[in-house]
């Protein structure tokens, strides 16, 4: 469920992306054009005087640059940078799906001495080193689609509602385009998310298998669930991703822009990269703490009935809250919270760093030809 919407203030730059533009530290060739003799001057003078550096000089060039890649190849480099991703941080993220469910079978017991160190142990001495990849090809399956359609959708929304009737008015109004970036990435995460939703069910059953697997692949997962839970039984556990859709952008958004913000008044002259991804971390630290009890409500209710187990959750989405409460404590809430944050700091990095380097390559070949 982790949208890196922390990183999208950079990721989601093209040609209606001018507020990321704008928040890097220049303005679109476009925006110029529109710009009155005033604005362009004072962007012009800010190029030229000591207070932005040549990094963000270098940037806005090539913000301009990447803004001229096509479709395909927006799909293409944010599907990739997913993927990546998702395969470099895989480990932490079957560790977070194997204690978020302990809950569900397991006696007290046996929840108290857990442990990242312990469970990671048990993972290579009996299921051996490659277990730790477990359900990765599924999630690239996912995440390929998953962050093309989010890539891909964000845009087009935002160019849906910039044309609505009266929308001209408020073109130069930052709040509005505020509004409209958190609209488009609420959207264009419902809209993916309720697109690659198998998948995610599949990448999740795959995952949480241990010494039995009931499931030997995509394709016999995806049978197997159709045959004995039916085409419904693709789609638990939907409502919690999608209600915590909204809440982990508008999160994510708020508390990246507000840091970068903050962190550019008092140090200009640093890196813009570096400061993108610092942000984009503590971001995603701060919508995974608020959302993570959802996600863990989605994992158990994605396994209900998997593998022929007995169904534990039978009142929906706040009577699996009250039951995990009441069975387990509050702070069960929270289980598998640690290799979650753990893992933030290099999926934000390498998406941000991969899509980057995707879009440079990619506008290069779309130069050349």
């Amino acid at each position: 469920m982790q949208t890196k919407a922390a990183a999208e203030g950079r990721l989601h730059s093209g040609p209606t992306g001018r507020v990321s533009v704008v928040v890097e530290g220049g303005i679109s060739p476009q925006r110029a054009q529109l710009a009155g003799p005033t604005e362009s001057l004072n962007s012009s003078d800010q190029l030229q005087h000591g207070d932005v550096d040549r990094g963000v000089k270098r940037f806005v060039r090539q913000s301009v640059q990447h803004s001229q890649i096509g479709t395909i190849s927006q799909l293409l480099a944010g599907g990739v940078a997913g993927a990546v991703s998702k395969t470099c941080t895989a480990p932490l993220a079957r560790l977070t799906i194997l204690f978020q469910i302990q809950g569900m079978h397991s006696d007290g017991a046996s929840l108290h001495k857990a442990s990242i160190f312990r469970e990671a142990s048990r993972i290579v001495s009996e299921e051996g080193i490659r277990a730790f990849w477990r359900g990765n090809l599924v999630t690239i399956a996912h995440r390929l689609p998953y962050s093309s359609i989010s890539f891909y959708t964000y845009e087009k929304y935002k160019s849906i509602m910039k044309s609505l009737p009266g929308m001209e008015k408020h073109r130069d109004n930052l709040s509005t385009d505020l509004c409209i970036r958190l609209l488009g990435g609420g959207a264009a995460g419902v809209t993916a998310a309720s697109v690659t939703y198998p998948l995610d069910l599949v990448r999740t059953r795959l995952a949480a298998q241990t010494n039995v697997l009931y499931y030997r692949g995509i394709t016999h997962a995806l049978y197997t669930i159709c045959r004995d839970e039916g085409i419904k039984g693709l789609y638990k556990g939907l409502g919690p991703t999608l209600l915590g859709v909204g809440p982990n952008i508008a999160i994510s958004f708020c508390v990246y822009e507000s840091l970068k913000s903050a962190w550019e008044f008092e140090r200009p002259q640093d890196s813009p990269v570096a400061v993108s991804l610092a942000c984009g971390s503590l971001s995603g630290v701060a919508s995974s703490t608020a959302t993570f009890p959802l996600d863990l409500v989605r994992r158990r209710m994605q396994l209900e009935g998997a593998g022929g187990r007995a169904r534990v959750y039978n009142t929906g989405l706040l009577g699996t809250f009250r039951q995990i409460i009441r069975t387990e404590g509050w702070a069960r809430l929270y289980r598998g919270i640690l290799p979650e944050y753990l893992k933030v700091v290099p999926s934000v990095g390498i998406v941000f760093m991969t899509y980057e380097i995707m879009k440079v390559l990619l506008s290069q070949r779309h130069s050349k030809e």
